[in-house]
């Protein structure tokens, strides 16, 4: 397998005579300790089935089939999926699927879902995990989406912006906490395993870039009864983190709960007046989502 170094993509790229394209984010990471780096933060086995969003040229693919017991790696680029087929058709746990994993902002595509169905089904010890250099335009709903997919990974291991890292891994009262922060650590727990400045990857983005790690807790998930309702109901309420709680469950539960509904509930939950989004932790916020749940259970965003 060829080393994905920037002399080699230029030489392909070259030859096939087209250009890294900027609307499906394509930055490939150049440096091969990381591309290392991120497999072994993933800890790879062969009970898993690893999910790749990005395929590339296929370097990382071709690595973590090494290791893993298959890879369904997705790439929606035409020219790169061609490239990658001529690296990897050797590899029989490969999986290769030429389309946009997202079916839509909210949803994984039904193919990607069934593929990795029939993989996990091939061992009854098998587990997904998503491994992946994620373009940096569909990170966020990706790894969103897929918490709430028909297959939830074990984790998830990818490279994102660095400022996506630090929302996602942001604590109450700063700047970064948002309904993303809460959706994932409600769930999940995550870490920054590295911090990457953009002469890593070819073409170098504008900015830096992280490899995070996260591990979703089944525990953590079960304490919330109703997953895509806890989902809409926190982007409604940090829609304006800022303003008071009491404003802003005011304005996503119009037409399902009056104002006094609103103030009983949220004195029965102890909160002042001024009481504000962005200064509630994930469990208490757990809490509030199901009081809303119970008050007002056919509410949708």
């Amino acid at each position: 397998m060829p080393r994905q170094t920037k002399t080699f993509l230029l030489e392909r790229f070259r030859e096939m005579g087209i250009r890294p394209a900027t609307r499906h984010g394509q930055n490939f990471l150049i440096d091969l300790n990381l591309v290392a780096l991120i497999v072994q933060a993933a800890d790879l086995s062969h009970d898993d089935v690893v999910l790749e969003i990005g395929t590339g040229t296929g370097s990382l693919t071709a690595m973590m089939a090494e290791q893993a017991a298959a890879v369904v790696t997705v790439e929606i680029d035409g020219h790169l999926f061609e490239l990658a087929s001529e690296q990897l058709i050797d590899l029989p746990n490969v999986t290769m699927l030429r389309l946009d994993a997202l079916r839509n902002k909210n949803s994984i595509d039904d193919r990607v879902m069934d593929a990795i169905g029939e993989r996990l089904a091939e061992a009854p010890s098998r587990r997904l995990k998503l491994v992946a250099n994620l373009p940096y335009n569909i990170a966020t709903p990706v790894i969103s989406n897929l918490l709430l997919a028909r297959h939830v990974p074990h984790s998830m291991t990818v490279t994102i912006q660095k400022e996506l890292a630090d929302r996602i891994t942001a604590e109450p009262s700063t700047k970064d906490y948002s309904a993303l922060s809460v959706w994932i650590q409600s769930q999940c727990s995550a870490e920054i395993v590295r911090v990457m400045p953009p002469s890593v990857f070819w073409p170098a983005p504008k900015v830096s870039s992280a490899i995070l790690h996260i591990v979703v807790d089944p525990v953590r998930r079960a304490r919330i009864a109703d997953l895509p309702f806890f989902h809409q109901v926190t982007k409604a309420l940090f829609l304006h983190r800022r303003k008071f709680l009491r404003a802003n469950i005011v304005a996503a539960m119009k037409n399902h709960l009056n104002k006094i509904q609103v103030d009983e509930l949220l004195d029965g939950m102890g909160f002042s007046n001024d009481t504000r989004t962005e200064q509630l932790d994930v469990e208490t916020l757990i809490s509030l989502a199901e009081r809303l749940r119970t008050a007002a259970p056919d509410w949708t965003l």
